[in-house]
């Protein structure tokens, strides 16, 4: 029988749990300000980039400031974990105790030269050029010439690649899938730049043996909307296929003109430079480079002409001297493209420079027939009576290209466009048929295409017909005719190539109702 505890010792018992209680929160608080003390008064810790790690006796190069130290890291770390222009924190003993990750600020520089897989030659200043190691997540990116990169100017480490969207929008390196077969009514064009262009490509040995170089660039010139841009894609997609099959890369940088105009001098000198240093780069390798400028005489115009600016005199002459440093590079081609070939500066034109001049024309009414067969496909649907009242779907779209054609190039009252008054006082009408594009065609198909699927949602019918072929045609003549706006009759005629028929002094637009 367990004796009788009195109130008193049961008072006691519970105010030693609470003393013991307090005790042990006091305890543990006066450990709490401890380690916080030890904190407060633990010396700084340094930062420093690995500069090489040292297998051999398990040491780090890091440089540390302006200084490069070997040290030793602790042994709660593996050296495995340490890469070369990784940051790593340091004891006061010069002890690597933790790593960190690449730095992401720094000074940007422009790679020149790539020398290995660990270094590269970058321009610093525009007077200054220097070697500097590849950080060990930039080592797998594959790093070309005009490239900019985050560089540590102090220990001389690239620590990433930096992306130029002012650049990069501009220089769209496409690896095209046009070919010649894509491009209809220019069979005489085709075969005078495939001549001119993959002969000297193919073949080196015979233009060596026969005294003569590869030209440099070809100037793609004529109206508006008639394939400059597809043949010009169509080149480097030939090129690819005639150097290695379908395995060949090819590149086309497609260069905006007017976007490569910039308010800041010296910058579209800049970007032109790095336009050629990144086609010299892929050219070095064996890759076909096509640099096609188009609107080309919106940055490169003949000098003197600006009225409010003159910004020519400078980035003509960047250009000449690009053009000119190509000459040992047999896998680049330059490429240009305008429809005012008057207003580009003489000296870009000369032989030596775009040595190829290849005027592309509208079309007439035999090209109109292939053009609208490169978008009347065989695999669209027509109209099953049609086709079944021609003999097949062959058939329907030859009927339906040459329908097209033919409506669009008669000489009638409604297919008027306008009538030019030459200064020698003739006169000379001019029907849409003469003024019409490869653009215009295309735009005659989608305008079919459109009209078959609002017949099959309002009757049911399924396809294309002779019908929507007629509509679209009668569609585009209006619409061109209306939008037909003509100020300056000499400027008209520059633009839509009629300069060389005589002087214009005015041209009067022909509305028909």
């Amino acid at each position: 029988m367990e004796p009788e505890v009195t109130p008193d010792v049961a008072d006691l018992r519970e105010r030693n749990q609470r003393l013991t209680s307090a005790l042990l929160g006091a305890r543990q608080k006066i450990k709490e300000l401890d380690e916080r003390l030890q904190d407060l008064s633990a010396p700084p810790l340094t930062y420093g980039i690995v500069d090489r790690v040292r297998t051999g006796d398990a040491t780090v190069d890091v440089q540390v400031g302006s200084r490069k130290l070997n040290v030793s890291a602790s042994k709660e770390l593996y050296l495995s974990q340490l890469h070369p222009g990784q940051q790593v924190r340091l004891n006061s003993e010069m002890t690597i105790v933790s790593a960190g990750d690449y730095a992401d600020t720094g000074s940007t520089v422009s790679v020149e030269l790539v020398l290995d897989s660990r270094r590269v030659l970058v321009k610093v200043h525009p007077d200054d050029s220097r070697v500097f190691t590849l950080s060990d997540n930039v080592r797998a990116t594959e790093i070309s010439v005009g490239d900019t990169m985050l560089a540590d100017l102090k220990t001389g480490f690239i620590l990433a690649p930096v992306e130029r969207p002012d650049l990069r929008h501009l220089m769209l390196e496409e690896i095209p899938d046009v070919s010649y077969a894509d491009i209809g009514g220019l069979g005489p064009q085709v075969e005078q730049i495939r001549d001119s262009v993959e002969l000297p490509f193919l073949h080196p040995e015979l233009y060596r043996e026969h005294g003569l170089r590869p030209p440099k660039g070809v100037l793609l010139y004529g109206p508006p909307g008639n394939g400059k841009t597809m043949i010009a894609k169509a080149v480097a997609t030939s090129l690819a296929e005639r150097a290695g099959g379908s395995g060949q890369r090819s590149f086309f940088l497609n260069i905006k003109g007017p976007q490569l105009l910039d308010k800041y001098v010296g910058e579209t000198e800049r970007q032109i430079r790095e336009i050629f240093s990144r086609a010299r780069d892929h050219a070095t390798q064996g890759i076909p480079v096509v640099i096609f400028f188009d609107e080309m005489e919106a940055l490169f115009r003949t000098r003197g002409s600006g009225i409010s600016s003159d910004v020519e005199t400078t980035v003509v002459p960047q250009l000449l001297a690009e053009i000119d440093g190509v000459e040992g590079l047999q896998n680049v081609i330059v490429i240009g493209a305008s429809n005012r070939e008057d207003m580009i500066d003489p000296a870009v034109l000369r032989p030596g420079r775009l040595d190829i001049k290849i005027r592309i024309d509208r079309p007439d009414e035999a090209a109109a027939v292939d053009i609208l067969s490169k978008y009347l496909t065989t695999s669209l649907p027509y109209l099953a009576t049609e086709v079944a009242a021609r003999g097949g779907v062959d058939a329907e779209v030859v009927a339906l290209g040459e329908t097209a054609a033919h409506a669009l190039y008669a000489r009638t009252e409604e297919n008027e466009f306008a009538e030019l008054t030459y200064a020698s006082g003739r006169r000379e009408t001019l029907y849409i048929g003469d003024v019409t594009s490869g653009a215009m065609l295309a735009s005659i198909v989608d305008r079919a295409k459109k009209g078959a699927i609002k017949s099959l949602l309002a009757t049911g019918e399924r396809g294309i017909g002779e019908a929507h072929i007629l509509a679209a045609v009668r569609d585009e003549v209006v619409e061109n005719q209306q939008l037909e706006a003509i100020q300056d009759p000499e400027e008209w005629a520059r633009v839509n190539g009629y300069r060389h028929l005589g002087k214009l002094v005015s041209v009067r637009p022909l509305h028909a109702e």
